[in-house]
This record gives structure tokens, sequence and C-alpha cells, in this order.
């Protein structure tokens, strides 16, 4: 069994951890492991291998990585369990692709302490256009736009996989996603509790020749779309079923609309069909509506709850001060 490593966090330099999922990232794994080492020296380097077929976890170990596995597929899993093992101050999160500059960690490390925030998101600036393919580009800022109106607007780049976290926020975080939706699971937890976060502009370039995107656009993109539709639902219930409600309310209007004129020209209820039809609708419009008022309550006691378990672990303020 492996030992978890625990960080003493007494210590008054913040410890810093860099948590980098892989799979079959042997041609970019060197780079990203040395780079963050050059850039944050005094951290620890993990990567968690995720079942790769390639020589991802030799070349990881011999670049001085911590190397751990998860055998749940789905980036997911891996960030459920490495916040699970892993135990710091300030973790550093980053895709293994080098996509990402390493350089600016100890900036993202700064704002997070010296703001006394619990997420600094690395927003993504491209260097050259085709470190986005088009449908990844249209698809993150639908995506955000979609989060960012029902859970509020704090953040430009939803879906980027360079953030750096306080320890509350990781270990307050669910992490209840399978794949690459986890990204946005993450924003809306820190946007749901009201958490202190920031973006910050980083550098974001093509990936080296070789490397292959496991990032599938429409079918990962339908996955992120149904996760934000169920955070809605779950988050925003009385939101959520109060839209159903009107949908069905209209449709209900509609059919019922000329059995109602056909009762008022000759006293007569020809169509049973439809006006049963009609009443049937009206009367599931009622029950959506007041479903949502009914979980609206439960999910303040949720929130209540998430917030309780947040509070219970310092803030990075403590940091600052010892810094």
């Amino acid at each position: 069994m492996q030992n978890l490593d625990v960080q003493d966090s007494t210590s008054a330099a913040p410890q810093v951890v860099v948590l980098i999922p892989c799979y079959n990232e042997e041609q970019t794994i060197q780079t990203v492991v040395q780079d963050f080492q050059k850039s944050l020296p005094e951290a620890k380097i993990y990567v968690y291998d995720n079942n790769s077929s390639d020589c991802t976890v030799e070349i990881a170990q011999k670049a001085g990585a911590i190397v751990r596995s998860e055998n749940l597929q789905g980036k997911g899993h891996v960030i459920r369990r490495m916040f699970s093992d892993i135990d710091a101050d300030v973790y550093i999160i980053v895709d293994g692709d080098d996509t990402y500059d390493a350089s600016a960690a100890p900036a993202l490390i700064d704002a997070l302490i010296n703001g006394s925030l619990d997420m600094v998101n690395g927003r993504r600036i491209e260097q050259v256009r085709e470190a986005y393919r088009p449908g990844h580009r249209f698809g993150n800022w639908m995506l955000t736009k979609i989060v960012t109106t029902f859970f509020g607007e704090r953040t430009k780049d939803m879906l980027s996989g360079y953030r750096a976290f306080s320890r509350r926020f990781v270990k307050s975080f669910p992490a209840l996603s399978m794949g690459f939706e986890i990204e946005t699971e993450l924003t809306v937890h820190a946007l749901e509790l009201k958490m202190p976060i920031s973006d910050i502009d980083t550098r974001y370039k093509e990936r080296p020749e070789g490397s292959e995107s496991k990032l599938n656009t429409i079918q990962d993109g339908i996955r992120i779309f149904k996760t934000i539709a169920t955070l809605i639902k779950e988050e925003r219930p009385l939101e959520f079923f109060s839209f159903l409600s009107l949908i069905l309310g209209v449709i209900s209007r509609v059919a019922a609309y000329p059995v109602f004129i056909e009762y008022l020209d000759t006293g007569l209820v020809p169509r049973f069909p439809t006006a049963i039809f009609a009443s049937a609708l009206m009367l599931l419009a009622f029950l959506c509506f007041f479903s949502g008022v009914i979980l609206s309550t439960v999910t303040n006691g949720r929130k209540e709850m998430k917030r309780l378990i947040y509070l219970q672990y310092g803030s990075v303020e403590t940091l600052r001060k010892d810094k």
C-alpha cells in the first residue's frame, strides 16, 4: 500500500505540489517535469499515470517526478485521486502535454497567496493560432458563457487545465466527474461557494510534433454540456424546473386554446383527448415548479454543508503572513 505524503502545514514556507495527470504523454512529460523543476525548485512534482500504454511512467521517473497511478480511466478520476492523496498548502495542477507555460507558476502562486484566493485560473493566451483548434475555441467560449450566465461571470477560460488551488479548495471539492468535464466542476464549485478566485493570463502553445490531444471536440463537448446541465439542475433547481414549467405551461395553453374557444361557442367539449392532454401538461407544469421550490431548499442545505466543510481548513492568509 502506498504511503500518502502529508505535508507539515506549520512550516513557515508554503508547501507547494505540482500535480500532472497523464495518459500516453511520453513525448512531452520529461519537458513538463523539468520545466516545473526549474520554475518551482522547492515543489514536489507528482505525475499520476492513467493506464498509459507508452513509456510515460519510465520517462517521468527518470525526470525526477514522483509517479503514481490511477486505474479508473478519465481525467476526473485522476484528479479525485490526486486531491485525496496529497496534502499541501498550495496545489498547481497542469496537463502533461507541454502546452502550458511552467514559468508562470510562481505568478499563479503569488496571486493565490497575496490575494488570499482559493483558485487562480491560468487563462490561455495563444502563442500561435494553431494552438487552439477552432472547435475547441468556440466550444470553450460557448460553454464558459453558459456557466457564467447561471453561476456568475468571474472567469474567462472555464476549461483551462492550468490552475493553482488553496488547500481548503482541494479538500472541500467533491470531484464527481469522470473525464474532461472535471474543469467545469472545478469552476462551478468555486463560483457556487462564492470563493475568491482570479484569472491570470498565461502563454498557451501548440502541442509538440508527435503529441496528440486526448480531447475529442464533439464527444467531450457533449459530455461537458451534459455536466453543465446536471450542475444547473442540482445547484439551480428553482431556475431549472421553473424553465421546464414554463415550457409545459405554454404547450398546455396552446393545446387548450382551440378546445376553450369551441366550448365558448358551442358549450361542448368534443375533443376530450386534447382537453385531457392539455390538463395533464398543466398539472406537470405545476409539479415541476413546486419540485423546483422544494429542491431549492434542499440545495441551500447542501450548500451550507459544503461551505462549513470549506471553512474547516485555514485560508492562504496564514501563508501570506508567514512569507
